[in-house]
């Protein structure tokens, strides 16, 4: 049997390389479906509380389209991630995962004809995501809606009464697997991906920081502290040099102290 994971946020293919700098826990289309070579058994677990609308349904397309026997584990399915969830042959849950359903959301400009036109657009989503939902739970489609529109959390029990999942994990005595949860989707702003964009296009891209750079950045600071610190009179660096030439004096030759130590701590 072949394991594969949905975790973090659900993301594009084209952006999952920033999340991939950022070292920040997602699941690209791409992810999944080369994977979803011959027919053999998949199990798939999620964690994830969603993400992008259309990435999660390619994904759940293409997990509905897989001829092999399908198995999805849900630890936490969230949004875009409850769509994928409903691809199981089999879905079940662990008895402390969650699942929720709730309206799609998108971010909308421009006069009240535009404004309408985004409603429509979100209301169309709504009715096409539903079906997932339907066709899993044969719950009425009016039922969805309203649980969509309430924004419905789902215990284990919960869902497995309305039918979102065939089963609860380790009834029959299975070992349970470890959990990972995430506070919110995680989806990166508009902001951010369009700045690494830019700067992936532009070849500008470097997220390493030089050799010697935060030593060089923090004797700048000291140095600037220094000379603008102000003790009686007498600049900070005053007062070090000062120091510098009492020690010098006073201390056998080959004794090597630091500066800050000599200023700050008698030792």
């Amino acid at each position: 049997m072949k394991k594969l994971n949905v975790k973090g946020v659900i993301v594009s293919n084209s952006h999952k390389w920033i999340y991939d700098e950022f070292e920040m826990e997602s699941t690209a289309p791409k992810d999944i479906l080369n994977e979803l070579s011959g027919n053999e058994p998949l199990e798939v677990t999620i964690n994830s509380y969603g993400g992008l609308v259309d990435a999660g349904n390619e994904i759940y397309t293409a997990l509905r389209l897989y001829p092999g026997k399908v198995t999805v584990n849900v630890v936490m399915a969230g949004s875009a991630a409850s769509i994928i969830a409903m691809a199981g042959d089999i879905t079940r849950i662990s008895p402390v995962g969650q699942i929720m359903i709730h309206n799609v959301s998108m971010g909308a400009g421009g006069d009240y004809h535009d404004m309408n036109k985004a409603s429509e657009i979100l209301e169309k989503a709504n009715l096409a995501l539903s079906n997932a939902y339907v066709q899993k739970t044969n719950l009425s489609q009016d039922e969805i809606l309203q649980m969509m529109d309430s924004e419905t959390w789902l215990t284990a029990d919960e869902a497995k009464e309305k039918g979102f999942v065939d089963e609860i994990m380790f009834e029959l005595g299975e070992q349970p697997m470890q959990f990972v949860a995430n506070a919110g989707s995680g989806l990166l702003s508009p902001k951010i991906i369009n700045k690494m964009s830019d700067l992936k296009q532009n070849k500008k891209v470097s997220l390493e920081i030089p050799e010697g750079a935060i030593k060089d950045a923090v004797n700048q600071a000291i140095a600037k502290l220094c000379d603008e610190t102000i003790i009686e009179g007498k600049t900070l660096q005053e007062w070090i040099n000062e120091s510098e030439v009492s020690s010098e004096k006073e201390e056998p030759k080959g004794v090597e102290k630091n500066t800050f130590e000599r200023f700050f701590f008698n030792t």
